[in-house]
């Protein structure tokens, strides 16, 4: 399959009148702020499937427990205090395994209402945990909820978790996301494990009882548009727009069309402008509006199927990433502003080791290796194993319409192709990729996307052999390559529950060690974000991480 090529200028006028026909009309006022994204979410559920369009337009509507900030530090957002071993609120136990575990206490905000008015309670603790616990409904992430086998509601705004074991983040549960007990629980309890094609996140998107942040969805278009309005239930300080509108554009240069003529205010950060294309947009139009630049633990890279027979040889992963110059990608298509990635860990964090194997362009290098696993033979320019005669190929895919995915890949299958290594790009649209074929390993060679994450993340999700998405458990894991390795499950294991830094700091080396050398990735480079934003909208701070812009919406304002 070939990428889609360029788009005519009367094709594209003719888009955008249909366009402006079919979403809500755009505010003369600043009443209304319209934002562009790339993709639109596979669900609206907040603990099924892991997309960042879900969590950029559910961050106007939700707020978690606990959050990492603008300032990269852990702080409380629906709870009234962060519970720590100092203040008593969390306190070191026993746990029925035998080993070291901790109970935490949280109070939730005792103003904290669902957006029909009824009290956040521990009622929904409880089912958004019970839900967690039951194993096969595809809930993420399945290790908070394996390790969180109590919790004890102590009234109606205060519970306490207990812990199977005491990690250094112990009080951090971002990612605990309450589901309301009085809407969604007949969904869960009348079947659990088809409970995610029947959660009224899907089935009633625009219910507001669902959300409790400034924000409510109040309608959506699958595919094309989401609009959020003010919730009046909210208890901070309101919304700065009546209305928010996100509209969902995938292509690069229509999102770009659509800023110009005013279609939309601004483009998000987080799912819009790669560098390249913002740095091209701010030469042509930078006095017009507000570009922001923000470096990030965002990691683009490639998981490789480790299922695949082919994939299975290691040193056929090494060629791979010997065969391709990621710094001329860097340099020529970036102009050097997302460095190349040399492991999952991002210099901005301070568990990254420098001093691990750093894979250069090395051609000749990759190509010995392909000789030596047996693909001697070379027909029509392509490798094939000289005993079997099979062709050293892979199905190579990505996001539709993401152009500069588009322009990555045509460079890496040229540069694989130069090394006898046919790759055939076959891409989907971002719900069904993220929706369906990433998250059920149904790619069969090479699947390329990026990864956000908090500070000092540990890739138990990712890497661990536990969390290889299966259908026995209900495809809630997120180890997508299939990795199976008992030094990186045991190192992510004490990691975890390290609490000396610099003894962390040593694991991490090694963990960042085995990953460069077993390599079930093939890392990219690291992302920044920009933001295209009009002169008149203030308030707007990148995190860097994996926590959207969204979280902080009622610090937005018209200037």
């Amino acid at each position: 399959m070939r990428p889609a090529g360029p788009v005519s200028i009367s094709i594209l006028a003719a888009v955008l009148l249909l366009l402006c026909a079919v979403w809500p009309a755009q505010a003369k006022d600043r009443d209304q702020l319209t934002i562009g994204i790339t993709q639109y979410p596979s669900t609206f559920h907040p603990n099924i499937d892991s997309m960042l369009a879900k969590s950029y337009i559910l961050g106007f509507t939700r707020r978690p427990f606990t959050v990492h900030d603008q300032d990269w530090q852990l702080v409380c957002m629906l709870c009234t205090k962060l519970p720590t071993i100092e203040n008593g609120l969390a306190v070191p136990e026993t746990a029925p395994n035998g080993k070291k575990g901790i109970a935490v206490t949280y109070t939730i905000r005792p103003d904290a209402v669902w957006g029909d008015g009824k009290p956040i309670t521990t009622k929904d603790v409880l089912f958004t945990w019970r839900m967690g616990r039951q194993g096969q409904t595809g809930i993420l992430p399945i290790e908070f909820y394996r390790s969180a086998y109590k919790v004890e509601a102590k009234d109606d705004k205060t519970f306490t978790i207990h812990f199977d074991k005491l990690t250094f983040d112990y009080n951090a549960i971002n990612s605990f996301d309450l589901v309301p007990a009085h809407v969604d629980q007949v969904n869960f309890d009348a079947d659990p494990v088809n409970y995610k094609n029947k959660t009224a996140f899907d089935t009633d998107t625009t219910n507001e009882a669902l959300y409790f942040g400034p924000y409510v969805i109040s309608e959506t278009e699958r595919g094309s548009y989401v609009v959020l309005e003010r919730n009046p239930k909210w208890w901070g300080e309101p919304g700065p727009f009546k209305r928010i509108v996100v509209k969902i554009i995938p292509n690069t240069a229509a999102l770009e069309a659509n800023l110009l003529s005013g279609n939309i205010d601004m483009i998000a950060g987080e799912l819009g402008f790669t560098v390249d294309q913002a740095l091209r947009f701010e030469k042509r139009h930078g006095k017009s509006f507000q570009v922001l630049y923000k470096p990030g633990l965002i990691y683009e890279h490639i998981d490789l199927n480790m299922d695949n027979p082919l994939l299975k040889n290691r040193d056929l992963r090494h060629a791979l990433i010997y065969a391709i110059d990621r710094d001329a990608i860097s340099k020529q298509l970036f102009g050097g502003r997302q460095p190349v990635a040399q492991s999952a860990v991002n210099p901005l964090d301070w568990v990254y080791a420098d001093d691990v194997k750093h894979y250069t362009y090395d051609p000749k290098k990759a190509l010995e290796l392909i000789v030596n696993a047996g693909f001697t033979k070379l027909e029509k320019g392509i490798r094939h194993h000289k005993d079997t005669g099979e062709a050293l190929r892979f199905e190579f895919m990505t996001t539709a319409g993401s152009k500069v995915r588009e322009l990555v890949q045509q460079v890496l299958q040229s540069q694989w192709k130069a090394v006898g290594v046919d790759v055939r790009i076959k891409n989907e649209p971002a719900r069904v990729y993220f929706g369906q074929t990433v998250t059920q390993r149904k790619f069969t060679g090479l699947a390329m996307y990026a990864w956000l994450s908090a500070p000092e993340s540990v890739p138990r999700g990712t890497l661990h052999s536990a969390h290889i998405p299966t259908e026995t458990n209900g495809w809630a894991g997120q180890n997508y390559p299939g990795f199976n390795n008992a030094e990186m499950d045991a190192l992510i294991e004490k990691i975890e529950v390290e609490l000396d830094k610099p003894k962390r700091k040593a694991m991490w080396k090694r963990l960042q060690e085995i990953y460069v050398e077993e390599l079930p990735v093939i890392p990219l480079y690291f992302r920044a974000e920009a933001y295209i934003m009009p002169k008149w909208l203030g308030g707007v701070k990148p995190t860097g991480h994996q926590y959207p812009t969204s979280l902080w919406v009622e610090e937005w304002q018209a200037k």
